[in-house]
């Protein structure tokens, strides 16, 4: 057992006003890994006037020097990334080598990147007779979620401080252990008492806390859209900076020509169910609509259940395993609910299924999953549902196409595949969406991300996840 039994406050670990705590589980062996203190609105705002009370020395701080404590922060970060994975691998179930990778990498090149951002500084704007300066928003409650724990306390954190902000961090009490080794190297790293602070808890107790309090600034949170509007009409009372990465139900949409040619449509087919089923399907962006032309449906499906039945579930650390369990018994039944209404409403389930796999009666997995012949209008077309579940949609033309990917209350991610660039790229200016992939392209960290519609607004990552955290000043100078 990991026990954690103290906040990280004004650059001290202290003990939580309550004696509530949070059991961490292994969601592979449902056993307990780890505890956390509960903490209560007098823990947050301990945590936010430790964050007030820094503000103005760090707002003054060159940008240059807030750079090298990011630049360390990302160092000592990279020097515990075996441990952060396998940590990250028990606390949320994906696999050892991709949690290595992605849930411990991502976020150290989040703070390498808000090191370089900060180094550049953030210059003076001329316009007219006036000097434009960007500056620090003040204290930043950042609330984040259980699914990239680490990465999207990162791409919050790295950008607020880089921008001479404070922050009080709340982790999801999912997965909160990852937090505390962050807060562990920010101590070791010199970032000053009161510019990091660090307190778990629940949503409704110690979220509304930070979201309401009159001396925070800004909020950024991460998490799914019932609970985004929640945070921005507590917000709204004292009239805050809001940022929102909410949920998702992003279409990859397979143009005719890329569905004419064997070989593309392959790997558009591929790189959908290897998207869509990314941490068990537990990503916001995940491609979970595959939209196709009728005429190659059949095609496309048997291509996507030998992808699908490729993702062997199993223990996270073993060799073999592609898709671990989903991170709570709770997210595990709604996720076969959403299967068992998937079969309800007529679409083809063409592999997988609501059973637990075979062989894995312990830990709260769930069989990789395709349907077919799905309409627009079905539950499974239309709610995001967070597992590894891929719906295919047939489409009579481009019309068509362009319709459903933007049929849905959401605009996250998306994708596009066709041989010729310009239409793909064309179609894509069209999708109402955040962000869209071409053929297969690589995710940018320095490029901004976010959503459209219900999918939330701001953006994070690169310059402008920094600019999040800056206010703009016109100073007018009389000649």
């Amino acid at each position: 057992m990991i026990v954690r039994d103290a906040f990280y406050i004004d650059g001290r670990w202290v003990p939580p006003s309550g004696s509530g705590t949070q059991e961490v589980v292994n969601p592979a062996t449902e056993q307990p890994l780890g505890r956390v203190p509960l903490g209560d609105a007098a823990d947050a705002d301990a945590a936010v006037r430790a964050a007030r009370a820094a503000f103005p020395a760090w707002s003054r701080t060159a940008p240059a020097e807030r750079g090298a404590l990011l630049a360390k922060v990302a160092a000592g970060l990279k020097a515990r990334q075996q441990e952060i994975g396998e940590l990250i691998a028990r606390e949320v179930g994906m696999p050892l080598k991709l949690a290595v990778r992605i849930q411990a990498g991502n976020p150290i090149a989040s703070f390498e990147a808000c090191a370089a951002i900060a180094a550049e500084g953030f210059a003076d704007e001329v316009i007219g007779h006036s000097r434009v300066a960007y500056l620090p928003v003040g204290v930043v409650a950042a609330i984040t979620p259980w699914n990239y724990p680490l990465h999207q306390i990162a791409a919050k954190v790295a950008a607020a401080l880089a921008a001479g902000c404070t922050v009080v961090l709340k982790p999801s009490e999912v997965a909160p252990l990852n937090a505390f080794v962050l807060a562990e190297v920010m101590a070791e790293a010199g970032v000053p008492a009161g510019v990091f602070n660090l307190v778990t808890g629940l949503g409704p107790v110690v979220g509304e806390a930070l979201a309401a309090h009159p001396v925070v600034d800004a909020v950024s949170f991460t998490g799914s859209t019932r609970a985004g509007k929640r945070v921005a009409a507590l917000a709204a009372e004292t009239v805050k900076r809001v940022s929102l990465e909410l949920g998702g139900k992003s279409a990859s949409v397979i143009l005719p020509e890329a569905a004419a040619d064997a070989a593309l449509l392959a790997q558009a087919v591929k790189g959908t169910v290897g998207a869509c089923f990314l941490n068990s399907g537990q990503t916001c962006s995940a491609l979970t609509r595959l939209l196709v032309p009728a005429a190659q449906h059949d095609a496309a499906a048997e291509l996507a259940v030998a992808a699908a039945q490729a993702y062997a579930p199993g223990d996270p650390f073993a060799e073999a395993t592609r898709l671990g369990p989903l991170v709570t018994r709770a997210q595990r039944e709604r996720v076969r609910d959403f299967i068992c209404q998937g079969v309800a409403d007529g679409a083809t389930l063409l592999t997988g299924g609501p059973e637990a796999p075979e062989g894995l009666e312990t830990g709260w997995y769930v069989r990789p999953t395709v349907f077919g012949d799905v309409r627009s209008t079905m539950t499974i077309a239309r709610e995001e549902i967070f597992g590894p579940v891929l719906a295919i949609l047939p489409y009579r033309d481009e019309a068509e196409a362009l319709q459903l990917a933007n049929d849905t209350a959401y605009g996250l991610g998306g994708a596009v595949w066709c041989p010729d660039g310009d239409k793909a790229l064309a179609f894509a200016r069209q999708m109402r969406t955040g962000q869209v992939d071409i053929n297969g392209a690589f995710f940018n960290f320095q490029a901004p991300f976010g959503g459209f519609k219900q999918s939330g607004y701001g953006r994070e990552l690169g310059r402008h996840g920094v600019m999040e955290f800056l206010e703009p000043q016109s100073v007018q100078l009389k000649a």
